[in-house]
């Protein structure tokens, strides 16, 4: 044995004693023991010896590949003065070389290993480097590509994109699909600053969740600097045929140049929105506000990636009645980005928080109805969900050891989270819930909180000053049992009531569709009066509503959604085109998982389905398809 075979043999020993209890069967043995708080369970990096200060990448972008080649240089903090190894999250990646990095910018090579294969937490990367006093800082290159089935990438041809004439890349890094293009220690817990330089082929244009460096690319190469620390589920890279125009003073928008034009006039009112976040939650900490449009096949709503949301095109619908997203990732600035959940756990913290933060954007800039309106159809959709959810999956702190946190994905930590707070407004008053909130956001700034960390400030910072005000048995319903405490305030819509009372008055024969007053609807009337139509509707009424309102060829994607869903329900041929098309140009996981496990309820909708699916599934993301694979094909589910 060689003295690298040596060296590897004993890194590989003690990867085992580093790791520990990362693999698969320890992940089921965690699962019968007490749950630790702040233990990230979907992270192999040994952040209690070993922590990543700052990682500096420098990438290729091969497109006929499909391919990211380069490296990352990782500087390290050591927190264990006994440690000699590093312990970083990959997946999928081929791993070339390992080097410590001297201070006079000389490369040693050095040993490194990776571990077996853990299910979706991928493969951990142990890499030797030397022993050290605590708090001394090192620096690790890694020389490394990812390979074309990288969760944490989508590789769109050029049919696939708006222009249809150049390719485009996309990142998605949350939840744990950062791994899947850098090795680093991927946990929320932990924060990073970070710079890159991405090679990108001529004509195309890199972009990421950092500050662009001014002056033109050279020989292709973008230069990107992010000096705000973030969660690795935060680093995010774009690369296409991308145009930008100003909205503000610091907001903006990139889009490909045939939506450009039509995405800065949707979100025109971006920089408003900034200004009406700054007065009710404190100062923008990120400097600029940009976003980019992505082709259809984004899997998500938004991204809330900071100086660059990530949005879907199926947002711009020409009246921005659904700009309400952009709202949702402008407060994750605040409550997620700058305050983060700890663990995957603690999720509802990010996402409940924000929710309610964006219902408050909406109701200083489009008044109390909107917000109404807005809160009404969250909750139906949150009810929809809790009648399908185990109840484990109810819960805000919910437990995910030993499973992929992409599958507990619903409205649970969205609503649910913001129906909390709404209780505690409802108990401690709107001013002093506000206050408490700018407060924790600066208490908290550039950190990760777990749940009890929230609750020990929540009772410090707000309920001792108004004792009686909220028991601890209540707090412990809301956050740890299923279903909606019998306590919670849900909300109501006058303006739902009259849609309530159109929509029963036509279904009875009473009012005809001429005198319906739904071409004053606003989106969200519509939405309300397709999602409370009655489970079966007779195929003709459905045909007299589509010829009276267009719904078919509606250019609302939301609302095209809810009708696709009645249609299915109840047979309505005409819409079926639409349907079709709808499941190969979409690949929004929130419209499209829904429409499927629709049509498999039937024996012809399940024919659909899989001829549609084998059509549309190689255009889909892979968080996309990981979701509607078990749902179409009938593959074995993820461990839920």
């Amino acid at each position: 044995m060689d003295a690298r075979a040596r060296a590897l043999s004993t890194l590989g020993a003690l990867a085992a004693l580093t790791i520990g209890s990362a693999g698969a069967g320890a992940a089921r043995a965690d699962a019968d023991a007490e749950l630790e708080s702040r233990r990230d369970y979907h992270s192999f990096a040994n952040t209690a010896q070993m922590q990543v200060r700052h990682v500096e990448l420098s990438l290729d972008v091969d497109f006929e590949a499909r391919r990211l080649s380069g490296t990352v240089d990782l500087d390290v903090e050591r927190r264990n003065e006994n440690a000699t190894t590093l312990v970083l999250d990959t997946r999928d990646l081929v791993v070339r070389e390992a080097w410590l990095v001297e201070r006079d910018g000389r490369l040693e090579s050095t040993p490194f290993e990776l571990g077996a294969t853990a299910g979706t937490l991928g493969e951990p990367l142990v890499v030797r480097v030397p022993s050290g006093a605590i708090g001394s800082r090192f620096r690790v290159r890694i020389s490394y590509q990812t390979r074309p089935q990288a969760s944490g990438l989508q590789w769109l041809g050029p049919a696939q994109t708006a222009g249809r004439s150049h390719p485009f890349l996309f990142s998605q890094s949350q939840a744990i699909h950062a791994r899947s293009w850098i090795p680093l220690q991927d946990t929320p817990q932990l924060r990073v600053t970070y710079s890159a330089r991405v090679r990108a082929p001529e004509g195309l244009r890199a972009v990421m969740s950092a500050e662009n460096l001014p002056g033109p690319a050279k020989a292709g190469w973008f230069s990107f600097r992010m000096p705000q620390p973030v969660p690795s589920y935060l680093i995010a890279l774009a690369v296409g045929r991308l145009e930008y125009r100003a909205l503000g003073p610091r907001t903006g928008i990139y889009a490909e140049p045939p939506l450009i034009e039509r995405a800065a006039r949707e979100f025109a009112d971006t920089e408003a929105m900034l200004e009406a976040c700054e007065r009710l939650f404190g100062p923008y900490r990120w400097e600029r506000y940009d976003m980019l449009v992505l082709p259809p096949a984004f899997p998500y709503g938004g991204m809330e990636n900071p100086r660059l949301t990530f949005l879907t095109p199926t947002i711009i619908a020409g009246d921005r009645s659904l700009v309400s997203l952009i709202a949702h990732e402008l407060a994750h600035s605040w409550s997620g980005n700058l305050v983060t959940n700890a663990t995957w756990r603690d999720f509802w913290l990010n996402e409940g928080l924000t929710v309610f933060l964006e219902r408050r954007i909406l109701e200083a800039l489009y008044g109390e109805k909107r917000r109404e309106m807005e809160d009404v159809l969250g909750l139906q959709s949150l009810r929809r969900d809790l009648a399908e959810l185990a109840p484990r999956d109810q819960v805000l702190a919910v437990d995910l050891r030993g499973r992929d946190p992409d599958d507990a994905f619903s409205d649970v930590p969205y609503e649910k989270g913001r129906l909390f707070l709404g209780w505690l407004e409802a108990r401690v008053g709107r001013e002093p819930l506000e206050r408490f909130l700018r407060e924790y956001f600066d208490a908290f700034a550039f950190r990760s909180v777990t749940t009890e960390e929230f609750r020990a400030h929540l009772e410090r910072e707000l309920l001792a000053a108004r004792p009686g005000a909220v028991r601890a048995a209540e707090l412990d319903a809301w956050l740890h049992a299923p279903g909606l405490p019998d306590s919670a305030v849900l909300p109501r819509s006058e303006a739902f009531a009259a849609v309530d009372a159109a929509r029963t008055g036509w279904l009875a024969g009473r009012i005809a569709l001429a005198a319906l007053p739904a071409r004053e609807w606003s989106t969200f009337e519509w939405l309300h009066f397709l999602d409370n139509l009655p489970a079966v509707v007779p195929p003709e009424r459905l045909g007299e509503l589509d010829a009276a309102f267009g719904l078919t060829a509606a250019g609302n994607a939301e609302i095209v959604h809810s009708w696709l869903r009645v249609a299915i329900r109840n047979r309505y041929a005409a819409a079926w085109p639409r349907l079709e098309e709808f499941l190969l140009t979409i690949g929004r996981r929130k419209l499209i998982r829904p429409l499927y496990e629709d049509l498999m309820r039937t024996t012809d909708g399940a024919r659909f389905a899989r001829e549609v699916y084998a059509r549309a599934r190689p255009g889909y993301h892979p968080i996309a398809v990981a979701t509607l694979d078990p749902i179409v094909r009938g593959a074995p589910a993820r461990q839920r």
